[in-house]
């Protein structure tokens, strides 16, 4: 998942070398070995839900075991949650236009739909008696709304068509992403008399064309239910104490970019997530294994591995509300995601200083003078800390920066720092063992960072942040091929410092802006490329 913070550079120096100790190169080997097994192909990808997200959570919990973890799920280390459960297009559901079947990820059956079949020949603009209906949304003089579900009107059209004689009603040219309207699928709607389906933007440029005389138009509508759950991973060190320190990471990746998160979306390959997140997932293991093994009694410590976080920290979430421990005995909670890519230009950056007055001195004495550091104070973001933080616990956020392999088939795991994700568990460490001789921290509130899923978006530009700029405006870190940004011409490098009438200051009011849009919308982008400002004109 994105990483949206503004964090402020406080140490800048080069990150140097030193050779490594025994056991330093154990756990660097050790890493190697995580991330080389979580990332490779036979995995595919840990989408949530997945044979390949079982035998990661298999292997997470066999390395639990062997570090000598006691299991803290629900069934042994495991905990199931469910992620949705709903229904989906079984297996004689179909659309073919002229006899040619449509790529089932072009459309979807409506959650009102009838599980019927209807088929005609159907001339462009003439909805006919006994006949299936092409409905354009494009023209519908009532809008949908993109702050609400525009389901009640794809309903009361559907009653419509059925009154006026329609045996079956295909919409098309609809503003919703495919994903909105699959995620339908998961409300419950009482069934319509006929067949209703939605297509997306591929058939319905097919439909739209000026020149077509007329359409051969097959469906049928066949739903099977649908549950699919997620799995999180705990293991537990039980030092007898009052209070218990969590340390957490997500395990989840992107499959085969199934969900529509991947930023390759034309690419239908495993996305490995090496970085994002088999190295915070190693690091984890690493920190289990060394924490058993230390003098460092005063806390207890369990260690999670998540799932469901790429899909909105469900498994996070859903520990929380069903925790194996008190949650009140947590002292606090360290989140380590995406932590394999350590560089001398970004270095580390750590979130969540603001969630207790305490951090702001541990971290000063516990970090490497000539570690590269940036700070934010928020205890919240798009990713698994944010869960802890909303149970008023302390949270702190390690990451170390976003990178052109983001969500794309090519984060792999030849590109892990390893010597870099070391240095990341040592100040873990560092800090866990300056915990050890105080106090329970205490908590506190922070600003809220409102972005990410808790903005609702019907859009996107195409761009990745750099989440590390903090000279006024959002710098461009890289430009996906195909999007809106892309065709206009903004390039890696652009600071943005307006979307439509709306000034930008950094990505909070960047993500702010962008929520206001919605598909077909029209708009202009300003940007600052070195010395000049030049203005975009942008299509959603």
């Amino acid at each position: 998942m994105k990483k949206c913070y503004l964090l402020l550079p406080l140490v800048c120096i080069t990150l140097v070398a030193f050779p490594q100790k025994k056991a330093d190169r154990k756990t660097v080997s050790n890493l190697q070995l995580h991330v080389a097994y979580l990332a490779s192909d036979k995995l595919e990808g840990r989408r949530t839900g997945s044979p390949g997200e079982k035998l990661a959570s298999a292997y997470i919990a066999e390395q639990m075991k062997l570090a000598g973890l006691s299991p803290k799920g629900e069934e042994g280390y495991l905990q199931t949650f469910i992620v949705r459960e709903g229904k989906e297009p079984g297996a004689n559901t179909k659309f073919n236009i002229n006899h040619q079947a449509v790529n089932p990820e072009h459309y979807r059956p409506l959650p009102f739909s009838a599980a019927k079949a209807a088929k005609g020949e159907v001339l462009p603009g003439v909805n006919e008696m006994d006949n299936v209906w092409l409905d354009n949304v494009k023209t519908w003089d009532e809008k949908v709304s993109p702050h609400a579900s525009p389901m009640e009107l794809y309903i009361k059209k559907t009653k419509e068509a059925k009154k006026n004689g329609a045996t079956g009603i295909v919409f098309y040219n609809g503003p919703e992403e495919f994903s909105t309207v699959t995620r339908w699928l998961d409300e419950k709607w009482e069934p319509l008399p006929i067949p209703a389906v939605w297509v997306g933007p591929e058939a319905s440029k097919t439909l739209s064309a000026d020149d077509a005389n007329g359409f051969q138009i097959e469906m049928q509508v066949d739903f099977k239910p649908s549950k699919r759950t997620g799995t999180n991973v705990a293991g537990y060190i039980d030092n007898g104490a009052a209070t218990t320190v969590v340390i957490g990471a997500h395990y989840d990746h992107l499959g085969l970019g199934e969900d529509h998160n991947s930023l390759a979306p034309n690419e239908k390959a495993i996305h490995n997530g090496a970085d994002d997140n088999a190295s915070g997932t190693a690091a984890l293991l690493e920190l289990g294994r060394l924490l058993k093994a230390s003098k460092l009694k005063n806390n207890n410590y369990l260690l999670i591995a998540f799932s469901g976080e790429e899909l909105g920290l469900f498994g996070s979430k859903y520990y929380t509300e069903n925790s194996t421990i008190d949650i009140r005995s947590v002292n606090y909670m360290v989140n380590m995601d995406m932590v394999g890519r350590l560089s001398n230009d970004k270095g580390l950056q750590i979130g969540g200083i603001g969630t207790s007055p305490s951090w702001t001195g541990i971290l000063k004495s516990s970090l490497p003078s000539m570690l590269k550091v940036s700070y934010d104070s928020s205890g919240t973001g798009p990713s698994d800390h944010t869960s802890f933080y909303r149970k008023d616990i302390p949270v702190l956020f390690f990451f170390t920066g976003t990178h052109a392999d983001y969500h794309k088939p090519s984060d792999d795991a030849d590109k892990i720092n390893y010597d870099g994700e070391l240095t990341v568990i040592k100040a873990v460490y560092e800090i866990i063992e300056k915990t050890n001789a105080q106090p329970r921290l205490a908590f506190t509130k922070t600003r809220e960072m409102q972005m990410g899923r808790s903005t609702r978006f019907t859009v996107t530009l195409g761009i990745m942040p750099d989440y590390t700029y903090n000279k006024g405006g959002v710098r461009v870190d890289g430009v996906s091929d195909g999007k809106p940004a892309s065709k206009a011409g903004l390039a890696t490098g652009d600071v943005i410092i307006q979307l439509g009438s709306m000034p930008v200051q950094d990505v909070e009011s960047y993500m702010g802006a962008l929520s206001t849009f919605k598909a077909g919308d029209q708009t202009t982008v300003k940007v600052k490329r070195g010395k000049e400002e030049k203005v975009f004109d942008i299509r959603f």
